[in-house]
């Protein structure tokens, strides 16, 4: 796979790439959006005992001011997707950039926990109108190497806004920025969704909509409450110790899911265009991307717990941590494009082992000195920017113009679903292991290490070049 593309086939006359000063410009109001949304998924984890203290919340709002974002996010992105491609791509990235700085602010005005929960989930539903709108006007108005480039750096922004989520949260509520505390995590939301928003009509260039479709109602129903179901037991069932109801709600899900394959077919106007599917790029990647997906926000999420809890350092200190993965994975994004060129999709497998690697380093290094962890962390890190960067130029690589932001819908929302099944899936392994916190670490890498084995092996059933 060649990580240069071709100008794809039903590119508008007037969607000619932009010259490189308006380039960068766009791609740098784009990343803003991904960067704050990636990190506000990320960050709350940080904040959540002095919110509980402060807010006097119990245990379940706590778990919902995660849980509402994530499932308002993964439940809307290919309805997201599917408007832009219908309503205009900057124009939807332009209302779910507003909506999530009204959001943000309403999350950092919180006075209750109700409140605070209703303005997340409120965050995660702009983002899921935001997010797919980025990887469609990439895909539109960019072409040959400056697209490499930018899905290059969409990667980047991707994975820096979840890699350095702890450290910046720390940070922010440790300076306590003008006796905000914890609110500060959202309220440096406001400031930068004004600037990007004054600067989205200046910069990013507008794409035709899609002539002569309509919204699939059936479908959309259908998808989000399929996704709900599926999101919903995979966020909650671990803590509430799996009750019936979760797997009712997997089974129902299945059923959903299915009546949406079953309607797309017989839409006159499908929510996602069931040809998409038949490209191997498209299909292949888009699994490839839940699976690796699975091993990484779980991968977070247990060494944070793991630094915090097993080692006794504070937020901000194991955000510092965190640098050492930040810079693995900075250092690789950077040389993803020249490394993909030269090994195609052998580049994805080359990460995943990478990523492998750095957790057989981190084995070795529980029990001893924090300073151990570091090379493990920069190797998880490197490994990560292997896979990210290149990912979601691959998946897209084949897809018009036409179906590009519901495409793009449809690779967030099985990155989306991949975290949530991750963290499922490893918390089984993580709270299941018996003896202290370090034992639990240690159990959770190896489910980890082997998400990064099926994702070499599905790396091989890509396309060549």
């Amino acid at each position: 796979m060649s990580h240069t593309a071709t100008p794809m086939a039903g590119r508008h006359p007037r969607e000619a790439a932009p010259p490189p000063a308006a380039s960068f410009g766009a791609l740098l109001v784009l990343l803003t959006g991904v960067f704050i949304t990636t990190l506000d998924f990320f960050i709350v984890n940080v904040a959540i005992p002095d919110i509980q203290t402060d807010l006097r919340a119990g245990a379940t709002a706590i778990q919902w001011v995660v849980a509402g974002f994530g499932l308002a996010l993964g439940s809307g992105l290919i309805t997201g997707g599917r408007l832009g491609d219908l309503a205009g791509r900057r124009r939807m990235y332009a209302l779910g950039l507003a909506v999530f700085t009204a959001a943000s602010l309403a999350c950092g005005l919180a006075p209750s926990p109700g409140t605070l929960i209703a303005a997340r989930v409120v965050q995660g539903v702009a983002a899921a109108l935001l997010m797919p709108q980025v990887l469609g006007i990439i895909n539109g108005v960019f072409t040959g190497e400056a697209r490499a480039r930018a899905f290059t750096a969409y990667g980047l922004a991707l994975g820096l806004g979840g890699v350095f989520g702890q450290l910046i949260g720390g940070a922010l509520i440790q300076a306590d920025l003008f006796g905000t505390g914890w609110r500060s995590i959202f309220l440096i939301n406001v400031p930068v969704g004004l600037v990007t928003l004054a600067l989205i009509r200046r910069t990013v260039p507008s794409q035709p909509r899609t002539a002569g479709t309509r919204l699939d109602v059936t479908g959309t129903v259908l998808v989000t409450l399929g996704l709900i179901a599926l999101v919903l037991p995979l966020i909650e069932g671990r803590r509430l110790g799996w009750p019936a109801w979760t797997w009712a709600s997997l089974a129902a899900s299945a059923v959903l899911l299915a009546a949406f394959t079953l309607s797309q077919r017989r839409s006159s106007a499908p929510l996602v265009a069931p040809a998409l599917f038949r490209e191997p790029a498209f299909r292949v990647g888009s699994a490839l991307a839940l699976v690796y997906t699975l091993a990484m926000a779980s991968f977070f999420l247990y060494l944070a717990l793991y630094l915090q809890q097993g080692r006794g350092l504070s937020a901000l200190e194991s955000g510092l941590l965190f640098v050492a993965l930040g810079a693995g994975y900075f250092a690789a994004s950077t040389r993803a494009t020249a490394v993909a060129a030269r090994l195609g999709r052998q580049a994805l497998a080359l990460g995943a082992a990478v990523q492998a690697a750095g957790c057989v380093l981190l084995l070795d290094a529980i029990g001893h000195p924090i300073a151990w962890l570091i090379p493990g962390l920069a190797l998880v890190g490197a490994g990560m920017g292997f896979v990210l960067a290149p990912l979601s130029a691959l998946v897209l690589s084949g897809v018009t113009d036409r179906n590009a932001a519901s495409a793009a819908g449809v690779l967030s929302t099985a990155q989306q679903v991949g975290n949530a099944l991750g963290v499922a899936l490893v918390g089984i392994v993580f709270y299941g292991a018996p003896g202290e916190v370090a034992d639990a670490f240690r159990a959770s890498l190896f489910p980890v290490m082997a998400f990064c084995g099926v994702t070499a092996a599905l790396a091989q059933l890509l396309p060549k070049r």
